[in-house]
């Protein structure tokens, strides 16, 4: 891997932890030659990622921005040579611990510079989307999702998480609402042109996740009708699911809604840089 580093630091991240962002600079800075870029938006991202040369590209934001990097250079049909690494800095983590880099800015700026790199399957669809973790359909309900956020702070108005406290401790505890109830939806799964589940028997949700050696592992967990369901599991290379309008959370955004998406397993299709294992 090239000992000269292409920083890409994400707005989101500079806006909400900028201290973390400070000390992975300093440490990368101290251990490796860099190039530092401080994008304004999306397009700007993309054009420092497009334009990184011969540096080792080093994404410092949450998992949006390395979702948003891996998918670019899927699009640009470059991932195969080039080795990603990131510096988690956000509010949204869960993906980078879970493909095993670490949380803290000091511990993931040092396998940064002394990692190795890690191939890894991924799931592409066929309208070239991407997804490096987890497929669930359907997504988290609003509360869930709206309870896994942290609320940040408008840019130069940091008075305004002050006031929220504030009318919160105004307020007093209120009781927590209660949990909606399972939505049932008619899809139809097929794992490699085989169907698993049809249309006739309502499912409470879907999940997919890149396994090994080329193959997806898909989990289905059917309607229960009078007893628990026994939830169905497989294995494949291509996943197609069926049905009404559906929408489906690929890593940390939810897309749709669609009638039909197709997603298959390439194998080894991208390079994350991860610590040494010992």
């Amino acid at each position: 891997m090239s000992d000269q580093l292409l920083v890409i630091i994400d707005p989101v991240a500079r806006r909400t932890d900028g201290e973390s962002v400070r000390i992975a600079k300093d440490v990368l800075s101290a251990g490796a030659t860099t190039k530092v870029c401080l994008p304004d938006g999306p397009e700007e991202f993309a054009r420092a990622l497009e334009r990184r040369g011969s540096r080792r590209p080093v994404v410092v934001g949450d998992d949006r921005a390395l979702v948003r990097a891996v998918s670019l250079l899927h699009r640009r049909r470059e991932l195969a040579g080039c080795a990603l690494s990131v510096v988690p800095v956000g509010g949204v983590l869960a993906l980078a611990e879970a493909l095993g880099v670490p949380t803290g800015a000091v511990a993931a700026a040092r396998a940064v510079l002394d990692g190795v790199e890690r191939r890894m399957d991924l799931l592409v669809d066929d309208s070239d989307g991407v997804v490096l973790g987890a497929l669930r359909i359907p997504p988290l309900a609003a509360h869930e999702a709206t309870a896994a956020e942290p609320m940040v702070s408008p840019p130069g108005r940091p008075w305004l998480r002050t006031t929220y406290k504030s009318l919160v401790r105004t307020l007093g505890p209120r009781p927590a609402p209660a949990a909606p109830a399972p939505v049932a939806a008619r899809l139809r799964v097929e794992v490699d042109g085989e169907t698993v589940v049809g249309l006739d028997r309502p499912v409470e949700g879907v999940s997919v996740t890149p396994g090994s050696a080329g193959l997806a592992e898909i989990e289905i967990h059917p309607l229960p009708n009078g007893t628990e369901a026994i939830p169905l599991r497989a294995t494949g290379q291509t996943v197609t699911v069926t049905g009404p309008d559906f929408r489906y959370r690929a890593d940390a955004t939810v897309a749709g809604p669609v009638r039909r998406r197709t997603w298959r397993v390439v194998e080894g299709a991208w390079g994350l840089t991860v610590p040494v294992a010992g």
